[in-house]
């Protein structure tokens, strides 16, 4: 029998949100016992949600000093937050329920989870929630509501932070992070390993919202090795039109800018290494297309561990200053490419490619379970 999930998602806080939900959809097709509905969930609180929802944008751009107090201050009162949205969304959600009817709830937004489950349990609805995670180490309370069914965590980092809020063990399930197909390499054509002299092509991003110090990185790039250079300004079109005027002009065609753009796969499988921020997705895009990671920074709060993290487990180098990119880039290429080399191996043992399907599967098991237990 088909089941209805219905999937609370975001178009405006980042695009990290949207890539997990499009990875979720796309196992949909291996699975023909679910429909699935996605909402953004900024659109239920109609436009005061939504201009919320797209200051994400220009105030991690802007101010990451700003960001950081605001996320720690919801951090010490997510109740705050909680109720804040659900007076916001409550009369569109539970119209979106009359409409869509599911059989189940997966949120992938932190603050659509305590909002949510005050309105079902305030009208007396019960529908199995779900909470899928979207960051990797440092996370929200706003992910951790003892309410939810289950939670799902791509990390174990993460699992333990959940246990820590107070969520029992049994709810958590740990997936590894869903990425979309189109990410990961064929296996009949492997990444090659770095050979000695090879020109490197590098790819330079800093997530969907374009931050970070891009230009001094292909500058230093440029002028020391022998490489090429991708850079991608995401949706920050004045970022674009600055790297334009200041590069193409003195490297010409070594550099390629690009603004945001749905092909970044085909990119970061061109590229030999990456320099990103510690987005999640970023990184397990990288990681999925087998792209060595060179992360140039964090967003304060939910990404601030995230560079710990891929050195951790040998995903990529962390280098926050451009004046020791030379250095770093060196570290790699030295001894014909060993430490560049064992990250391309590492990466391929860390990825779960199934992750996605993993997901859903466990989604559409833990519901049936939850709806047997409440008949």
């Amino acid at each position: 029998m088909e089941k209805k999930l219905l999937i609370i998602s975001s178009d405006h806080t980042g695009h990290g949100h949207k890539s997990i939900t499009e990875s979720l959809c796309e196992s949909v097709n291996t699975q023909n016992e679910v429909k699935i509905h996605v909402v953004d969930g900024f659109s239920l609180g109609k436009q005061l949600l939504i201009k919320i929802g797209k200051t994400y944008g220009p105030l991690t751009r802007n101010s990451e000093n700003l960001w950081k107090m605001i996320w720690k201050l919801s951090s010490l009162k997510p109740s705050i937050i909680d109720n804040f949205f659900e007076t916001l969304i409550r009369d569109n959600f539970i119209k979106l329920l009359a409409d869509v009817k599911p059989d189940l709830i997966l949120s992938v937004h932190p603050n659509f989870n305590g909002s949510i489950l005050n309105i079902l349990e305030k009208q007396n609805i019960n529908i199995p929630f779900i909470t899928l995670i979207a960051d990797l180490v440092n996370i929200y309370p706003l992910w951790a509501d003892t309410r939810a069914n289950y939670i799902i965590s791509p990390t174990f980092e993460a699992q333990n932070r959940c246990i820590e809020f107070g969520i029992p063990n049994e709810k958590i399930k740990v997936s590894g992070f869903p990425v979309r197909s189109r990410f990961f390499l064929n296996h009949s054509n492997p990444r090659k390993f770095y050979k000695k002299g090879q020109s490197l092509t590098c790819l330079i991003m800093s997530g969907g919202e374009g931050v970070g110090n891009m230009k001094k990185i292909a500058e230093i790039m440029l002028n020391n090795f022998d490489c090429t250079i991708k850079i991608v300004a995401g949706k920050n079109e004045k970022l674009k039109t600055k790297l334009e005027r200041s590069l193409l002009a003195k490297y010409g065609d070594r550099v390629e800018i690009y603004g945001f753009t749905k092909n970044i796969q085909d990119l970061m499988l061109a590229s030999d290494i990456a320099f990103t921020r510690g987005s999640p997705n970023v990184m397990y895009e990288a990681i999925a297309s087998n792209t060595p990671l060179i992360i140039t920074g964090a967003l304060p709060g939910q990404e601030e561990d995230n560079p710990t993290f891929a050195e951790k487990f040998n995903l990529g180098m962390v280098c926050k200053n451009p004046k020791e990119i030379t250095q770093t880039l060196n570290q790699l290429l030295e001894n014909d490419g060993e430490k560049l080399n064992k990250i391309i191996n590492s990466q391929r043992q860390f990825i779960n490619a199934n992750a996605a399907e993993d997901i859903l599967q466990f989604i559409l098991k833990a519901a049936s379970l939850t709806m047997k237990k409440q008949k």
